[in-house]
């Protein structure tokens, strides 16, 4: 019933042919969706806490090398969706949405069984590849729900892909803690048991969303994950600067999505429970902010005050995370960096209002392709200063070197911004 509103308004091509049918199944398809691109980032979420530890028993290393690790396996994953996000997409184009989806759920359900009962840490690294190659699976996520939706509905379907996106992140992590306590393997147990529960359920429920007709030949040349956003530098130059700072906001941002984990066991020696409920609480600041705050902060001060003040806040955020002396600190330190999250809309609203109608979705491709390359780039940075400043041979011992240099890229990324608005205006 909580994905029943407003289904009359979808097309009925490729569906059912009964009048009657027709709600009760675009209902569950619009539901799978919405749990798929949930499990998708449950996925991420759930090996957040639970990660670090796992490299630490698989490979008898402290935590510092441990982050060495985390940021590679960050980067064989987005590498693998950077690359395959595209062809994903194309092939849906070719196959259909449906087998596309489903084998993503399947692929899954493989990675997370073989995360679970990894013998070496090598053995991680051929989870994360499956995982990377399945989790582009998103883009044909989006892609159903564009077959089956029109008109108002369509942006309010499309809202349940953030939607779905925040919970899962929340409880991936919140879940991660949870099991992880109980035994490192059981998260990813439970993962797997997601993953293909809901595969079974699709294979039984989901329709396909694209007609035969609406089909199209597989090009390798419309697969390349570059050209959206070359094709943006290239018709709207003005956005160059501003997708430069986007990009280094992105980056700074991995320091507390994919590091602050290993932070806090290595400085405070917090529990897996105490980081999940940290990330609970962090959870709630963003829903307060993303949910309530930005739609009166936006309309009042306009697009660039926005991002000046929310990069501003990242600055200070971080900051205080690389200085915070005690543990419960960690929660008012959050407060300013879930601030920072007022520049993101106002960075993407400001870029919208620059681009014609019928290039949105190129637009919003190259912001994914940044936060892909970010994911790649981030982790893997952040996590070899964080390795650097606590090794037992380092000169000085720092655990918060990476949340310093990321505040550092903010106040880059804040004069950047500022320099953009004299070409956007």
């Amino acid at each position: 019933m909580l994905f029943a509103s407003g289904l009359s308004d979808f097309p009925t091509s490729g569906l059912h042919t009964n009048n009657m049918a027709k709600k009760p199944k675009q209902s569950a398809a619009l539901g799978f969706i919405f749990i798929t691109i949930f499990i998708d980032v449950l996925g991420l979420g759930i090996i957040i806490p639970v990660l670090p530890k796992l490299l630490q028993a698989l490979g008898h290393i402290d935590l510092g090398r441990a982050s060495k690790y985390i940021g590679l396996l960050t980067c064989v994953y987005a590498t693998m969706q950077f690359i395959f996000a595209s062809i994903m997409g194309n092939l849906s184009d070719r196959y259909g949405r449906r087998p596309i989806l489903l084998i993503s759920l399947f692929g899954f359900a493989i990675d997370y069984m073989v995360m679970a009962f990894a013998p070496t840490i090598a053995w991680l690294f051929v989870g994360r590849t499956i995982a990377g190659i399945c989790g582009a699976s998103t883009s044909t996520a989006t892609a159903y729900i564009a077959d089956v939706s029109t008109g108002e509905k369509r942006a309010a379907n499309f809202g349940l892909v953030g939607a779905a996106s925040a919970i899962g992140l929340i409880c991936g992590v919140g879940l991660g803690a949870y099991l992880g306590a109980l035994n490192l393997k059981l998260p990813f147990i439970a993962a797997a048991g997601f993953a293909f529960s809901n595969g079974l359920y699709g294979f039984f429920v989901l329709p396909e969303s694209l007609a035969p007709e609406h089909r199209r030949k597989f090009e390798w040349k419309r697969s390349n994950p570059f050209s959206s956003l070359v094709r943006i530098y290239k018709k709207q130059p003005a956005l160059a600067t501003l997708f430069s700072a986007t990009a280094i906001v992105y980056i700074a941002q991995k320091a507390v999505e994919y590091l602050l984990s290993t932070f806090l066991y290595e400085k405070f020696k917090w529990t897996m429970q105490s980081v999940g409920l940290l990330s609970l609480f962090v959870g709630l600041v963003l829903v307060a902010i993303q949910g309530g705050l930005i739609r009166y902060t936006i309309p009042k001060f306009g697009n660039k005050k926005n991002i000046i003040a929310g990069l501003i806040f990242y600055a200070i955020g971080l900051l205080l995370i690389a200085f915070a002396s005690r543990g419960w600190m960690l929660y008012l330190c959050m407060v300013p960096y879930c601030l920072g999250g007022l520049s993101g809309p106002a960075l993407q609203s400001l870029a919208t209002d620059k681009i014609a109608k019928n290039e949105q979705g190129e637009l919003q491709g190259a912001f994914a392709i940044l936060n892909s390359i970010s994911l790649i780039v981030g982790p893997l940075l952040l996590g070899f200063v964080f390795f650097f400043f606590t090794q037992k041979i380092a000169h000085v011992y720092f655990p918060g070197a990476p949340y310093l240099l990321a505040s550092i890229l903010m106040i880059i990324s804040t004069f950047i911004a500022i320099r953009s608005f004299k070409r956007v205006s």
